[in-house]
């Protein structure tokens, strides 16, 4: 029953990356967000520091994230503490022992490939992993432990550096 569940996750999880490919990215590549305004109208450009545009990513995606959960029957827990992992836990709704980890990444492509990012802290959890330290739930208590990576390549136009998303590429 636990391999249905994981099978059925993955699957799902890797169609609705599909759809948000097009969710945060225009046709020719460039992010949906351009920016973002405060209540007096000002309106400010993303920097192409990682940090940032991870965070107005996260935020972009977040509805569609919990729309996903529902369509395929999970609820979403998002960590208590911010160095917790995961950044969310995705918890059946028929069957609550069902969890599924899922990380959020955004990094960008480099000449020499896709720039590092940490998958964690490599904290005791790992080892122990029946305990609950900087973690959500016990490491095995999850099914299944997913990142969910935003990649993007930084431009540089002048003394600009704009950040623009990656389109996956086809083996057609």
């Amino acid at each position: 029953m636990k391999e249905e569940y994981k099978s059925l996750f993955k699957k799902e999880l890797d169609r609705f990356t599909d759809k948000l490919e097009k969710y945060v990215s225009t046709e020719n590549g460039d992010w949906s967000v351009k920016g973002f305004i405060d209540v007096y109208k000002n309106i400010y450009t993303i920097s192409s520091d990682t940090k940032i545009v991870s965070k107005i990513l996260e935020i972009h995606i977040f509805p569609q994230i919990l729309q996903f959960a529902e369509e395929i029957g999970y609820k979403v827990l998002l960590t208590e503490h911010q160095n917790y992992y995961p950044d969310l836990t995705f918890i059946n709704k028929e069957n609550e022992a069902v969890k599924f980890a899922v990380d959020l990444k955004t990094t960008y492509r480099k000449r020499s490939g896709i720039s590092s990012f940490t998958l964690g802290s490599h904290g005791s959890y790992f080892k122990e992993r029946d305990k609950k330290k900087n973690i959500q739930f016990p490491y095995n208590h999850y099914l299944g432990h997913y990142c969910l990576e935003l990649v993007g390549e930084l431009i540089r136009t002048g003394s600009r550096v704009n950040f623009v998303s990656t389109k996956k590429q086809s083996n057609d």
